[in-house]
């Protein structure tokens, strides 16, 4: 999804404008038009994912959901007594990992070739209720101290980036199908395990 910059409107379809502002969403882009080349020249069976954020259990920890449920579980080893931060304002669209590999699986059996499909669940999450809702799950820990930190900030981040997922429901009949509550109640428990 890096590959469409700052979005002009919400949810983004994949007809929306590529105007990637970091070196990782131009990286994609590159990488679609050598894929699409293969497909045009080769013959290739190529279908293009344009992924949004996926989560889930076993993400690493510079992951913002995996990061703040480390911390939480953390916290309530009573290891710690606050939650690093950096901006909580930036929305994301969330699917779990496991809707994800199924989508990918779909997205070769159903999807068409040559086409560029976003994958996405249709749905912004705030960075802010990503915490509040992990925090909720603790009531050790909702009393922990937030702590801005400027060293978790992104010096080029998009403010707002949710997909329009139709044109890959309508090829491939996918949803998700993980609430993302549970998706974050399970990122909990893995780091529950491991703290």
């Amino acid at each position: 999804a890096e590959v469409y910059g700052v979005p002009k409107r919400i949810p983004i379809a994949e007809k929306h404008a590529i105007q990637p502002i970091s070196p990782y969403g131009e990286s994609r882009v590159e990488q679609e038009k050598l894929a699409l080349e293969y497909y045009e020249k080769e013959s290739q069976f190529i279908v293009i994912s344009r992924s949004f954020n996926h989560i889930g259990p076993g993400q690493p920890e510079n992951f913002v959901c995996s990061n703040f449920a480390k911390q939480v579980a953390v916290d309530e080893k009573g290891k710690a007594s606050e939650i690093r931060v950096g901006n909580l304002g930036i929305k994301r669209d969330f699917t779990d990992v496991r809707d994800m590999v199924r989508a990918y699986l779909l997205a070769l059996q159903k999807g068409k070739a040559g086409e560029v499909y976003n994958v996405c669940s249709n749905e912004g999450y705030s960075i802010k209720s990503v915490l509040e809702t992990l925090l909720s799950f603790s009531p050790k820990v909702r009393s922990a101290q937030i702590v801005k930190d400027r060293s978790r900030f992104r010096k080029s981040d998009v403010p707002v980036l949710i997909g329009d997922n139709s044109k890959f429901r309508a090829a491939t009949g996918w949803q998700p199908l993980i609430p993302f509550s549970q998706t974050l109640h399970d990122i909990l428990n893995f780091w529950r395990q491991r703290v």
